[in-house]
């Protein structure tokens, strides 16, 4: 008998090891296609099992896209670019032409100047040492933009295979899913899910021309905020639809909690505006800086909620900036941002230690 690979995330299929990646009960091999219990328990009720393979596995097998001639399709979070660029990229791709696509653009404001976002993704890529052919933008789950980047993949990849790569919940395999024509996650399509790691291994797409679409393993970055919270926090942490902006005007030595999983105090000079891009289901709490602590302590897991266990994190690392740009951006890590307007803010950022925690220029003007 050939072997059987799981068409939701690739991995080969066994019906002796329950415990074991890729088990399928024997019946569910006469179904086609044929998926592994983790696929048909994540779909049928968002139920996430652990995967038994190491982010050195994940790497490892993308280093292998080096070794041939394709178009690399390379998607990052555009809510999260920092937290979803995969380090060491280049070295992964060898010399082959890198298509940049920033998904999850439907969450941004809609005032969001296109332009302007991807001359500053192109800066960044630069920094981080990849010179992308082109930088595109789309929302595979709204499915916008999915045809020019289609168009685009055609055009650079002149008869070659292409390799869909990124890290973990970045929309790859939704993405794929409107390629192949089932956007709607059908029987046949990639499992897709809201909780990071569904693609196990590399699986193959036949094309019109002969060649083939690959959607590699999400790279999985433990420095995400979605990778220290509860499964039950997802949905108020991550967003699903377009971010508000929230304003806030702050005095010195005033404190801005984002529910209880990060904290930015106001340490001066003078009034200024602080805007959370975040959940929208996600909770901003005010308070003086005097009473942060004491507040901290007391409504952990209750008004500062997620985390909803207050065992749940690790403590709080604290960071401490001063601001130069006329904008600047506090940055964490699968969580959101909060703009500081004007230059020469001092602030004082605190998340749980392991989180990323960056700043940068404003990437949203206003």
């Amino acid at each position: 008998m050939s072997d059987i690979y799981c068409a939701g995330c690739g991995v080969k299929i066994q019906t002796e090891d329950e415990t074991a990646l890729g088990y399928a009960p024997p019946a569910a091999l006469r179904n086609d296609p044929v998926v592994c219990r983790r696929c048909f328990r994540l779909k049928h009720y968002n139920e996430v099992q652990s995967v038994p393979i190491a982010g050195d596995d994940f790497l490892k097998m993308l280093s292998q896209i080096a070794e041939v001639d394709a178009l690399v399709v390379y998607l990052v979070d555009i809510f999260d670019f920092s937290g979803s660029w995969v380090p060491g990229i280049q070295r992964f791709v060898g010399k082959n032409p890198v298509l940049l696509v920033g998904n999850k653009q439907d969450l941004l404001p809609k005032s969001t100047n296109a332009n302007r976002l991807k001359s500053w993704m192109r800066r960044s890529a630069k920094e981080l040492g990849l010179k992308p052919v082109d930088i595109l933008l789309m929302s595979a789950e709204k499915n916008h933009g999915i045809d020019t980047v289609r168009q685009n993949m055609d055009f650079y990849r002149d008869g070659r295979d292409v390799y869909i790569v990124g890290s973990t919940n970045v929309g790859k395999s939704t993405f794929i899913n409107h390629l192949i024509g089932e956007p709607g996650g059908g029987d046949s399509a990639i499992t897709t899910s809201r909780f990071p790691g569904t693609t196990l291994n590399f699986i193959g797409i036949p094309l019109s021309d002969g060649c083939t679409l690959y959607d590699t393993p999400g790279v999985v970055n433990l420095r995400q905020m979605i990778h220290f919270v509860d499964a039950g926090d997802y949905r108020q942490v991550m967003p699903n639809k377009e971010i508000k902006p929230k304003v806030f005007q702050l005095n010195e030595g005033q404190t801005l909690f984002l529910a209880g999983l990060a904290r930015v105090d106001y340490l001066g000079a003078g009034r200024r505006s602080l805007i959370v891009y975040a959940s929208n289901a996600l909770v901003i709490h005010r308070t003086k800086l005097e009473n942060a602590e004491d507040l901290f302590k007391r409504q952990y897991g209750h008004l500062l909620a997620p985390p909803s266990r207050r065992d749940q994190l690790p403590v709080m690392k604290r960071f401490d900036f001063r601001t130069g740009d006329l904008n600047t951006d506090i940055v964490f890590s699968g969580l959101g941002w909060v703009t500081i307007k004007g230059r020469g803010a001092r602030l004082s950022a605190f998340a749980p230690e392991g989180i990323g925690v960056s700043v940068r220029s404003s990437i949203i003007k206003g």
